[in-house]
């Protein structure tokens, strides 16, 4: 069994080997089992042991990053020069009619 010798590099060998033409095969564990005179537990331990000891020497995979990198912008800005000299920066997003009264205000009477 697995626990009383877990680092016999042979006898892991001979079941990765067995595990492997187990994988092969079209034969359930208990007739393969049967079929090759090995215990099925003894099967099902080393299969066990051996898939905990390939994920020990997998190198831990890094996190998925949650965010990815973002740039912040400064929206696109509109700028306006009035006859009057006056001039008026707006957000590209704002709304064309406050804009509009904005001028008018403007352009009605020099500030």
């Amino acid at each position: 069994m697995a626990g009383r010798n877990p680092r016999n590099p042979a006898l892991a060998r001979r079941w990765r080997d067995l595990i492997a033409r187990w994988q092969r095969s079209d034969l359930t564990v208990r007739d393969f089992c049967s079929a090759n005179r090995v215990s099925e537990p003894s099967f099902y331990a080393w299969r066990r042991d051996l898939a905990a000891r390939d994920q020990e020497r997998r190198p831990a995979t890094p996190p998925v990053p949650t965010f990815v990198p973002v740039r912040v912008t400064p929206p696109a800005v509109i700028e306006l020069v009035l006859p009057t000299g006056v001039v008026v920066r707006v957000p590209s997003e704002a709304d064309p009619a406050a804009v509009a009264r904005l001028v008018t205000a403007l352009g009605a009477a020099p500030c």
